[in-house]
């Protein structure tokens, strides 16, 4: 389950494009004019522009709707970067902007579904771009009714079948985001969608090779600096590098360390009693630790909980004989800063000396690679 607000499909509406130029905005002359006629728009309401911060939107500006339904708007950025125009929280258009002319033409009933832009070539190729992406919104806000169809009747093997058609339509999601990458290398949109529309941990050296290009075409953007600070960051925690250590209290109230299990292969289980399809894996995990346990494997449980009596029940509820440890401050706990997590179940598998072999197993993936190496 994600952390992050921009999940697949949530982010699917949060992109755009930049100019080839760079993430600078020019200033000279007189800044930003966006004006706009929304057919529908009631005289008086409002239009919102609002700017996309690390987490959210950040209010920026209003302008009054004319008899019309026109509008304008002035100012000067030091930065290009992603904003909306919004009527309301659920009715927006996604854009660049820069210090330069753009006009927009919608229906003030369905503005991301009917708008038109002109005078930003960058935001023409967003609404491409989302057109794209809203195909796979659609067919993951399918997959979400059938899914809850097939928990509402415990059909294990319907609910297995949804969560693999919706990691195909993920992958496919992912292929059509890094062939606009590619692409598109010096836009604006191209960074941004590779921090948050690509796994940077599953594709690092994809993420990796484009902030090369990133450095070069945009240094400056506050995107590239947070992939910077984000491969850095993952760059510990990559196969073949040591496993950084955990130290953290137990539910008995004591601390236990991971490297205490030096000498063993480990598998590190970030999880939370919380998390659906962790605790749908946890059958299979307890079916590998039963099988392996006695040739000298382990399991690490590291729990993104914040409430004991619920994380000890699920520990209880579904058998979970291995070592536990959280601190109980779920996605600001230590341990997911300092591996970077930002989804679960996630499971890192660790040698006997401490360094990673491998990263993500689950089901069949995780009892090949046991095998593989406890043979």
């Amino acid at each position: 389950m994600k952390k992050t607000i921009l999940v697949v499909a949530g982010a699917l509406t949060m992109l755009s494009a930049c100019n080839k130029k760079g993430t600078t905005a020019e200033t000279s002359g007189n800044g930003y004019k966006i004006t706009g006629k929304f057919k529908n728009a009631t005289e008086g309401s409002k239009v919102y522009l609002d700017e996309l911060g690390e987490q959210q939107f950040i209010g920026r500006d209003t302008a009054e709707i004319k008899k019309d339904g026109s509008f304008e708007m002035t100012g000067k950025v030091t930065e290009t970067g992603i904003y909306k125009l919004a009527l309301g929280p659920q009715n927006a258009i996604l854009f660049v902007l820069e210090n330069k002319p753009i006009e927009f033409e919608a229906d003030a009933n369905r503005l991301s579904e009917t708008y038109t832009v002109k005078g930003s070539k960058d935001s023409e190729l967003l609404k491409d771009l989302n057109g794209i992406m809203m195909q796979s919104q659609k067919q993951m806000e399918g997959l979400k009714q059938r899914y809850i169809a097939a928990s509402g009747s415990g059909n294990q093997d319907s609910i297995k079948a949804v969560e693999a058609a919706a990691n195909r339509v993920q992958e496919s999601s992912e292929k059509n985001f890094k062939a606009f990458i590619r692409k598109n290398p010096n836009s604006i949109m191209s960074v941004y969608s590779t921090l948050t529309l690509i796994n940077p941990e599953d594709e690092y050296a994809f993420a990796d090779s484009m902030l090369t290009v990133y450095k070069k075409s945009q240094p400056e953007s506050k995107y590239t600096k947070a992939l910077n600070e984000r491969l850095s960051k993952l760059g510990s925690v990559t196969v073949g590098s040591m496993a950084p250590e955990i130290t953290l209290p137990t539910p008995d109230g004591g601390t236990m360390s991971l490297s205490s299990l030096r000498g063993k292969y480990v598998l590190i289980d970030f999880w939370a009693s919380w998390c659906g399809p962790c605790r749908r894996e946890n059958p299979n995990v307890v079916k590998m630790y039963n099988k392996y346990k006695d040739k000298g494997f382990e399991i690490f449980g590291v729990s993104f909980d914040q409430s004991k009596d619920k994380w000890v029940k699920a520990i209880a509820d579904d058998k979970l004989t291995w070592p536990h440890v959280s601190d109980l401050k779920g996605w600001e706990s230590s341990a997911a800063r300092l591996y970077n997590i930002t989804a679960i179940p996630h499971t890192i598998l660790i040698d006997k000396e401490g360094k990673i072999i491998a990263k993500n197993l689950r089901g069949a993936a995780l009892e090949a690679k046991l095998a593989e190496v406890l043979k």
